[in-house]
């Protein structure tokens, strides 16, 4: 298993504390043999999970300017015209995709372009389904302009759980198609904001995959 960068402090000071906490248990109960395999058994079971939330699996990425590859792993929640008020301020089509905290968290550049915008948003830590995530949760704004002057606005959105989000890139930095461009630590949510003429390829409650699932085409 292959582990992403931004797990590598986390599992390591987790690995810390979990030896601190067992051998304690070991050398103040030394005759609580159940006690000593419970606490064990709870410590692996931990270190585990956590380590499979910072998994990086290959990805084999087909590049393609009339596709919009899905950013993040997880399962399509929203799709529904709505006002973009942030960037476009004019109607858009958005697919949302859930990100759970057993899928992968890398996110992945939907389209090949420049970046045109960024901007990053603190705000509250509301859970990811809900209505005003989108507008009041800690947030970043990006918009990915291709080379056909096509514009598609991406967001990564804060839950309950996630903490941090993680970016890459800058406005005016050149992205390549399928490549990184962040991490959102324990589950949350990316919105994608598409033209009204593109035809989305993904049904509602559909498991996608960052980098692989196609999930729009540009007409």
């Amino acid at each position: 298993m292959v582990i992403h960068k931004e797990g590598y402090k986390i599992l390591t000071y987790l690995f810390v504390v979990l030896l601190i906490v067992n051998l304690a248990v070991y050398y103040l109960l030394p005759e609580s043999v159940t006690i000593r395999w419970t606490v064990w058994g709870i410590s692996a079971f931990i270190y585990i999970m956590i380590l499979q939330f910072f998994r990086s699996p290959r990805r084999l990425i087909m590049t393609n300017d009339n596709h919009v590859i899905a950013p993040a792993d997880g399962k399509v929640v929203v799709i529904e015209e709505v006002e973009e008020t942030e960037f476009f301020n004019e109607k858009r089509k958005q697919v949302s995709i859930f990100m759970s905290p057993v899928n992968v968290h890398i996110n992945r550049n939907p389209i090949s372009g420049m970046v045109t915008y960024f901007k990053y948003h603190p705000g509250k830590y509301l859970v990811a389904w809900h209505p005003k995530s989108s507008t009041e949760n800690e947030r970043t704004t990006i918009v990915v302009t291709a080379k056909n002057g096509t514009s598609i606005l991406l967001r990564q959105i804060a839950g309950a759980l996630a903490k941090r989000i993680v970016w890459y890139l800058q406005a005016g930095e050149e992205v390549k198609q399928g490549e990184e461009l962040g991490f959102i630590k324990f589950g949350s949510r990316v919105d994608v904001f598409l033209p009204l003429d593109a035809k989305v390829k993904v049904t509602m409650g559909e498991k996608v995959k960052g980098g692989s699932t196609v999930i729009a085409e540009f007409n």
